[in-house]
């Protein structure tokens, strides 16, 4: 019998029946590339702690209300990041369950679960004659995931007990095209319209893209102003932070002292400039910039002025003996270092307001084709950095809604991968988006959210949005975001506000999106508020 080759993981994927990648998108599916490259820097900033010394207070409401500076962070809205896994990954069966009409525990058949990549030996409606519970089904998160999830088993790598307890989550089954970034998955315009914004960003993600990841976002969402800046590592933090050279000649109090003198001078001789009167002319924009960069440069200098403060891999939070990665995690080197990093720089800025939300891209989930190992690897270390950022969100003591997405998804013919990572479960043999599904987790540091619905048979149907047949596919009429991805990614913005208690205003926010129909919106809505408007 010839033995199969062992190769690399992380290797780039060669598949007999795809050409040869010649689009950026198909480099990044297939792990040609990582996704990386550099940002150009801006005056602007972030900010990991409680102030060093405060603006004066005139001053200081000066920012806040005349140039529009929040001290505060953020503007208000829990947290958003949205994992974008390039290729087509898998999320149903194997992963997270999803059943039919009564929801994640409303059984397949084992001829579907096969085809989701679960061998009979495996699938969940199984009762251990020892124990009489069904050993597949973990539901540590709120959110039923197999118990073997490579997924699961990576975020509990990550996640404490008491963060754990905290988190609920949903899944919507929903197809997509495979292989292509052309599905508008991405709801990041959407996130930021419904009033998600940083002090320092709207938007940021992991890929130089319109999304700011790979799958596209729908047209009549997009917003260039708010384009997302790519931050995907730490010199990307630190060099959004510009103060010029004065705090290299003065201690960072006196370099904001300065700056404040400077506006006040500057101010008065507008004002004398106008003779004392409040007349508006066509210079008043001009004069106004005047003031406010002096206003924002003193705010730069008071909140940033050590730009190496910033660095996500100097939070003792994230990186070291007490972080959430281990010093030797983080400068290993490899690729799991470097998803590590590219998650750190995103979950930095998102959970701390410095940004409103984050896409965090991640390549080489076209994983079909070879061994079951593989995609377990890649899942795993996916799930490590989606447990991160649940943890940090925990730490920071905010919440955070993160969403998991990808382009299509595969299938397996029932052929067995017994080696140690394949774990004895089906190899992923094909493309196959009719299997296809997204889900997310929202973390409450108030406690575990709550699915709506009075009685447990209907919060099941809140926690699964939309089903499967028997056979393990998706049934494209259970919702319209069931074979419509651009209503897939409305129905995430929609249980975004669902989660502030304003899914009521999504028909007037977006007039002319598809869920514009008030009267559907329980059926696509998992949770009960957690906040109320603001957090």
């Amino acid at each position: 019998m010839r033995r199969r080759k062992q190769r690399n993981y992380d290797d780039p994927i060669c598949h007999p029946d795809h050409p040869r990648p010649r689009t950026r998108r198909e480099f990044l599916a297939q792990g040609f590339i990582l996704g990386s490259a550099p940002i150009i820097g801006s005056a602007l900033s972030l900010s990991i702690g409680g102030k060093a010394h405060a603006l004066s207070p005139d001053l200081a409401a000066l920012v806040t209300n005349l140039c529009g500076v929040s001290s505060a962070g953020g503007a208000g809205k829990i947290p958003f990041i949205a994992f974008d896994l390039a290729g087509g990954s898998n999320q149903a069966g194997s992963n997270v369950l999803v059943g039919q009409q009564g929801g994640q525990l409303d059984f397949l058949t084992t001829a579907g679960y096969e085809r989701q990549g679960l061998p009979g030996d495996q699938i969940p409606p199984i009762l251990n004659p020892a124990t009489q519970t069904n050993d597949f089904i973990d539901t540590t998160l709120g959110l039923a995931f197999h118990s073997d999830s490579a997924f699961l088993r990576g975020m509990m790598t990550k996640v404490s007990a008491a963060t754990a307890a905290n988190v609920n989550g949903a899944v919507i089954p929903a197809r997509s095209d495979n292989d292509t970034s052309n599905n508008p998955h991405n709801p990041m315009y959407g996130i930021a319209k419904a009033g998600s914004d940083g002090e320092i960003l709207t938007l940021i993600g992991s890929e130089n893209s319109d999304s700011g990841g790979n799958s596209m976002a729908p047209d009549m969402m997009i917003d260039l102003a708010v384009r997302p800046t790519k931050v995907d590592q730490s010199s990307d933090v630190t060099g959004l932070v510009d103060v010029g050279d004065l705090t290299s000649v003065l201690s960072q109090a006196d370099a904001v002292s300065v700056m404040e003198s400077i506006y006040r001078i500057s101010d008065q001789k507008l004002i004398d400039a106008e003779n004392g009167q409040a007349v508006v002319t066509a210079d008043d924009v001009a004069k106004d910039l005047v003031r406010c960069g002096y206003l924002n440069s003193a705010d730069l200098a008071e909140k940033f002025g050590n730009p190496q403060t910033l660095n996500p891999s100097g939070d003792p939070l994230i990186v070291g003996a007490t972080g959430i990665f281990s010093t030797a995690e983080f400068t290993a080197g490899d690729r799991s270092a470097r998803e590590f990093e590219k998650t750190a720089a995103v979950m930095k800025m998102v959970v701390n307001g410095f940004a409103g939300a984050g896409t965090i891209e991640m390549g080489g989930y076209d994983y079909h084709g070879g061994a079951r190992a593989e995609g377990e690897v890649k899942d795993f270390r996916a799930g490590q950095c989606m447990g991160a950022c649940l943890q940090y969100a925990s730490l920071v003591g905010v919440p955070l809604m993160m969403y998991v997405m990808s382009d299509g998804s595969l299938s397996s013919n029932g052929v067995i991968d017994n080696s140690v990572d394949g774990r004895g479960k089906g190899e992923w043999t094909s493309d196959n988006s009719s299997v296809a599904a997204t889900f997310f987790l929202v973390y409450n540091p108030n406690g575990r959210p709550t699915l709506m619905g009075g009685t447990p048979a209907i919060q099941a149907i809140h926690q699964q949005i939309g089903y499967m047949r028997p056979d393990g596919s998706v049934e494209t009429a259970a919702t319209p975001a069931a074979n419509q991805v651009n209503l897939l990614a409305e129905a995430i913005i929609l249980n975004y506000m669902a989660l502030h208690g304003e899914q009521g205003q999504f028909a007037s926010l977006y007039p002319t999106m598809g869920l514009n129909n008030p009267a559907i919106y329980d059926n696509l809505t998992a949770f009960e508020p957690i906040v109320n408007g603001t957090i």
